[in-house]
């Protein structure tokens, strides 16, 4: 089969994908590491490095979405297609859970930093990011089950397909699970995200943060909404056309495309985050490191109870 230009854009985003998305998470991976071993591990750590994680899996496997695009024909073992797909699907909503833990954590440290205090332990983080994970295994299990391994892989034409055809019993299990999928792990996290980025908004705006420290929160706090939207939504809006239309929609394919650009734009988040990168060779590129320490000197200068709820802090949140 010929390649038509949706392949090549596919191959395109696959192959900056994998480029971008190795050592921007290898750099995030050492950052937070590093940041763990001299200051301890606190709940943002917890939260990015399973951020980290799931984005290195899902670029280990992008080679082979990139091959299979290529030849238009699956050409590795009947038996890697299931846990590839299982792999692809458990990072990619992972990943959407984390972004809204971390989005959560911020807001609870702003609004409520002298309560959120005694519960920011990286021993509740990681019980939180087990049941995370839990979260997903159990839905994709229930999708696995629903789709049978025999139909992983289908023939065509003498051409073999990965998870491409379903039969109509199994649409009838699959195509709900996957509506249930989209409001449990995305809408429901999208909506809880929107709330938490608008209250960090406000009480940002109104706090007595110098200008360039309300610039550099606001923008940390809207960047991981945007990235939420864009990466997630239109996989996840294939799942509630789907579910409409009583069928396997047959742009999934180019939906999925945006999910896997979280790969290489989740990392940026998560460097803006840490206060090590912001003040330290992020600051130097942008030519801001005095801006930023007179910043946060402003901000350990700061006391009274009246401005303790008003100063967000980036570096020990959620």
């Amino acid at each position: 089969m010929r390649l038509d230009a949706k392949d090549y854009i596919a191959l395109f985003i696959y192959t900056l994908t994998f480029l971008l998305g190795l050592p921007a998470n290898l750099l995030v991976l050492f950052v937070y590491l590093r940041k763990a071993c001299k200051r301890g591990a606190t709940p943002n750590v917890v939260y990015a490095l399973n951020l980290c994680l799931a984005n290195l899996v899902l670029v280990a496997w992008l080679p082979i979405k990139a091959l299979e695009t290529l030849h238009q024909n699956w050409r590795l073992p009947q038996l890697l297609c299931p846990i590839y797909n299982f792999f692809l699907f458990f990072t990619l909503y992972g990943s959407c859970l984390f972004i809204t833990a971390v989005t959560m954590g911020r807001y609870f440290s702003i609004a409520f930093p002298i309560i959120y205090k005694r519960y920011r332990q990286a021993r509740i983080s990681c019980y939180i990011s087990v049941g995370l994970w839990a979260l997903v295994l159990i839905h994709l299990s229930f999708g696995l089950v629903a789709e049978g391994g025999a139909y992983f892989v289908v023939t065509n034409n003498n051409t073999l397909f990965c998870y491409h055809n379903f039969t109509e019993s199994q649409l009838d299990v699959l195509l709900p699970l996957r509506l249930e999928m989209s409001i449990v792990l995305f809408l429901v996290p999208l909506v809880v995200t929107c709330f938490c980025t608008l209250r960090c908004v406000t009480l940002v705006w109104r706090s007595h943060l110098p200008p360039m420290g309300k610039k550099r929160v606001l923008t940390v706090a809207l960047s991981t909404l945007a990235v939420f939207v864009v990466c997630y939504a239109p996989y996840n809006a294939s799942h509630i056309v789907g579910f409409a239309l009583k069928k396997n929609v047959g742009w999934r394919a180019c939906a999925m495309l945006t999910s896997t650009c979280n790969v290489f734009l989740e990392p940026v988040v998560m460097l803006m985050l840490s206060p090590a990168a912001s003040r330290g060779f992020m600051g130097r590129i942008c030519g801001r490191q005095s801006q930023f320490s007179r910043a946060e000197g402003y901000r350990h200068r700061s006391n009274g109870a009246a401005n303790v709820k008003t100063q967000p802090t980036l570096s020990e949140n959620g």
